[in-house]
């Protein structure tokens, strides 16, 4: 039999610059239909490799081994089907003598299965994305951590049910009662209207398209799939045309077209796709301006009890629930109504029906806060015309240059051409009675702020410039000279986040938030005082999956691209607030892992609180004061040992302390000589500080 030429250097080597199939330790692993993706001198060999036998051309897998001249086919004949497939039988194939050897596993109790099945095939193959939204169920919940002791069917079957979860159809829940749910069992009844909750206020997504201004004076709104209507009676009361559709509760109700239109977790309660999809699409041809559309996001029923269904879960209501990842949830929406939605929290987006409306959307989530300049000086002429000077200065303040020509009636500023000839004449005025350098600080910040907002457009369809508003179209001329000018220098400041120790360098030299060894904690208030490269930073996770509301803390990891969002809901009331859970997003590939932490389990504890803020936030003060006098007590010498709640309270009995809200005081029981010995170290301490 003739041999196949082989050098086993270079065909390794091939192999692990493969850009299709699962790369191993030991082996490259892949799927049939996407060999045609490898590079042609592995191509040529596998096809000399398959000739040595018909029945190769029903393998399922095939692995290309890198420590022998070796091929093997492994036949998994429900792929497709089974979320993870068990191996039937395998065909190994000699690449020097074309032999074939073979081995069958059809009759073994423990078999290899799979997992992470869209690593074997290509984005087009049919079922990859059902394949990847499995996977990232599995590492939220933790069970492809370790993953050498999950290689075969009976520890895989035990870590699965270990966990209380089944999966049921690609898809992970929780059992109602263990071992009642079967793979056959008859399609249920779904009652979509027992989702709908009676609420006494607003819902999340309407509140915050209310904040965001999109309710301009006679705006009309209109609620597909309204439940029980709330969010229309909250509307009408801030006095716009105001109405409603519901399949359950208002079916005869007409659907009307509106400026705003609102489908609030609807999509996630329709069990059939197809229906899903078309409700969708209803809602956005109504939509004249805004579409919100809100789903429920993470995989967090594991203690309710559900069964799986579709791509779903069964509550025990009998409800029927989709939970989308963030990013998934972007991606139906983008795809099936083909736009670039902007996420606004968790779970919650807005589309645009004008360009210009949703990147003037997204530029002003990115404006940081500034104040005009003190008066410093007393200027008679300044003085004279102060009250003609303000909406100059407003203006300045908010947009970091002078009107546009376009822009002069608009802001009130007419009247001052009038009386100095020009704008820039009457700033001159404004100018010697402030700080030149102040303004120029805004400006700066301005610039900075189109800077970010131009950087994280990358990663979308950045908007042409014909599609900016006049305004932004206006500060970028003046700030930047032109386009072309902002994009490059917003591009320069995006490649920077690639080189770690770039983003270590600016943790390090932050001003603002508090130094760990391999982070760089802020409060969320203070995020935009940041460095811009730091606002960036963070900005490249929320910029797709929208920061989560409630979120207190933000971490910016220094030795890897991921930020977490931490959340402490007690930052302002307790003196050493207890996290309750952390949302974290590698920049990579936008995953996002979760976790809590139950409260009555020694929680992970905050510590010199005003570290993580800026000294106008309500409380900097009594935070600081607090810190200096734990300090003095010798409470923060170890922090390593009061990271947690048992480790706190540890060091406080140690010390004879107690906390009297942000207070320390001496414990009731104290010992006295205890105190004595305690106090003397506190003086002590001064006097070395002294």
């Amino acid at each position: 039999m003739v041999s196949v030429p082989v050098q086993l250097e270079s065909y390794v080597e091939l192999c692990q610059r493969s850009p299709v199939g699962k790369r191993l330790p030991e082996a490259l692993y892949v799927h049939l239909s996407a060999l045609n993706a490898l590079a042609s001198e592995l191509q040529t060999l596998e096809q000399q490799a398959r000739a040595a036998s018909p029945q190769l051309n029903e393998a399922t897998l095939v692995k290309f081994s890198f420590n022998k001249p070796q091929i093997v086919y492994l036949f998994y004949p429900d792929f497709d089907t089974e979320a993870h497939p068990a191996l039937q039988s395998s065909i190994q194939v000699n690449l020097k003598t074309l032999t074939i050897g073979s081995r069958d596993y059809s009759t073994t109790d423990n078999p290899p299965v799979l997992h992470r099945k869209e690593a074997f095939v290509t984005p087009d193959y049919p079922l990859y994305s059902t394949f990847a939204w499995l996977t990232k169920q599995e590492e939220v919940l933790g069970l492809l951590e370790e993953s050498r002791g999950i290689g075969f069917r009976q520890a895989w079957e035990k870590r699965v049910c270990d966990r209380n979860l089944i999966i049921h159809d690609h898809a992970l829940a929780c059992p109602l009662q263990p071992g009642a749910i079967t793979p056959t069992q008859a399609k249920p009844k779904i009652q979509r209207h027992k989702a709908a909750i009676a609420r006494v206020t607003a819902s999340k997504p309407v509140r915050l398209a209310v904040e965001a201004g999109l309710f301009e004076p006679n705006t009309t709104y209109f609620d597909y799939g309204c439940g029980h209507g709330a969010d229309i009676e909250y509307i009408s009361r801030l006095g716009h045309t105001s109405a409603g559709w519901d399949p359950y509760f208002r079916p005869d109700n007409p659907r009307t077209a509106a400026g705003v239109v609102n489908l609030g977790y609807v999509i996630n309660v329709i069990e059939d796709t197809a229906e899903r999809r078309e409700a969708l699409i209803n809602a956005w041809k109504l939509a004249q301006k805004v579409l919100i559309v809100a789903a429920q996001v993470l995989i967090d029923d594991r203690t309710r009890g559900v069964i799986a269904y579709g791509d779903g879960i069964i509550t025990s209501r009998n409800t029927f629930q989709k939970y989308y990842e963030q990013e998934e949830l972007k991606t139906y929406i983008d795809q099936v109504l083909g736009v670039d939605a902007v996420p606004v929290a968790l779970g919650i987006y807005f589309v645009f029906r004008d360009e210009a409306q949703a990147e003037t959307f997204r530029a002003s989530r990115y404006r940081s806060r500034a104040k005009a300049p003190q008066i410093r000086l007393k200027v008679s002429r300044f003085e004279e015309y102060r009250n003609l000077l303000q909406p100059l200065m407003d203006f300045y303040t908010e947009r970091g240059r002078l009107p546009a020509v376009e822009e002069v009636d608009t802001y009130g500023c007419e009247p001052l051409q009038a009386q100095f000839g020009s704008l820039k004449q009457a700033f001159k005025i404004i100018l010697q009675a402030t700080d030149t350098g102040e303004w120029d600080a805004i400006a700066d910040k301005r610039r900075n702020d189109l800077l970010v907002y131009l950087a994280l457009s990358h990663f979308g369809k950045r908007p042409k410039f014909k599609d900016l508003s006049p305004t932004i179209q206006a500060d970028i001329k003046a700030l930047f000279g032109s386009y072309q000018q902002a994009c490059t220098a917003a591009d320069l400041m995006l490649m920077s986040l690639g080189r770690t120790e770039v983003i270590a360098e600016h943790c390090r030299n932050s001003p603002i938030g508090q130094q760990r060894p391999n982070s760089l904690w802020v409060h969320v208030s203070a995020l935009e005082q940041l460095d811009p490269l730091l606002r960036l930073y963070e900005g490249c996770a929320s910029r797709t999956l929208g920061r989560p509301d409630g979120a207190t803390v933000v971490k910016f990891h220094i030795h890897k691209p991921r930020i977490t969002y931490l959340f402490y809901p007690d930052f302002d009331t307790d003196p050493h607030p207890a996290l309750h859970t952390s949302m974290s997003i590698g920049l990579r590939d936008l995953h996002v892992r979760y976790q809590d932490h139950d409260p009555e389990d020694n929680p992970p504890l905050l510590h010199q609180k005003e570290q993580l803020i800026t000294p106008d936030y309500p409380g900097y003060a009594k935070f600081a004061k607090l810190s200096e006098q734990e300090r003095k007590w010798g409470l923060l010498d170890d922090v390593t040992k009061i990271m947690d709640r048992r480790g706190w309270l540890r060091c406080l009995e140690d010390h004879c302390a107690d906390l009297q809200g942000h207070r320390i005081v001496w414990r009731k029981d104290a010992d006295p000589y205890q105190k004595k010995v305690i106090s003397a170290a506190m003086r002590s301490k001064g006097a070395a500080k002294q």
